[in-house]
């Protein structure tokens, strides 16, 4: 299993500002990676988080999705498809290296280096990820996560 850098949290807080999460009333943030705009799969995925955003803010969680795309794309993705979630950009896929979302990839027998679709649970106080998930199936997952979320509560 990739693992996770020391300082993957210090990390993000130069692209996210946890304080003003904090005392918006979000008590975690969702942080997922994926690896392209408007590729089918990451498509399915944006769409059911954006879809589920209003139950995960019920929850407390913020939602964010990462890939190396850039602004641009990422502006060009949530107009076509609505979708209603912060997506970061991170061309040198600096977040993607420190959360140990990149790994090595095969497609018709070339390997390469991909972005992996990884979730993470992350606490905003104190600060700390409470769960990983690794190479998940985009469908379902926004659901799946969902419900980890609420058995938290309980």
């Amino acid at each position: 299993m990739q693992e996770v850098a020391n300082n993957a949290l210090d990390l993000l807080k130069s692209f996210l500002d946890f304080n003003d999460l904090y005392k918006k009333g979000y008590r975690y943030l969702l942080l997922y990676f994926y690896p392209k705009d408007n590729t089918p799969g990451c498509t399915v995925e944006a769409v059911e988080f954006s879809r589920l955003k209003p139950e995960f803010e019920a929850e407390k969680t913020y939602i964010v999705g990462v890939s190396k795309d850039s602004e641009r794309s990422h502006a060009r993705f949530k107009e076509k498809h609505n979708l209603r979630i912060d997506l970061l950009s991170d061309p040198n896929q600096e977040l993607i290296k420190a959360f140990g979302a990149l790994k090595l990839k095969k497609r018709f027998g070339k390997e390469y280096l991909g972005v992996s679709r990884d979730t993470f649970l992350i606490q905003l106080k104190p600060l700390k990820i409470l769960k990983i998930w690794r190479g998940v199936k985009a469908k379902g997952h926004a659901s799946k996560v969902l419900g980890y979320l609420r058995l938290l509560r309980t």
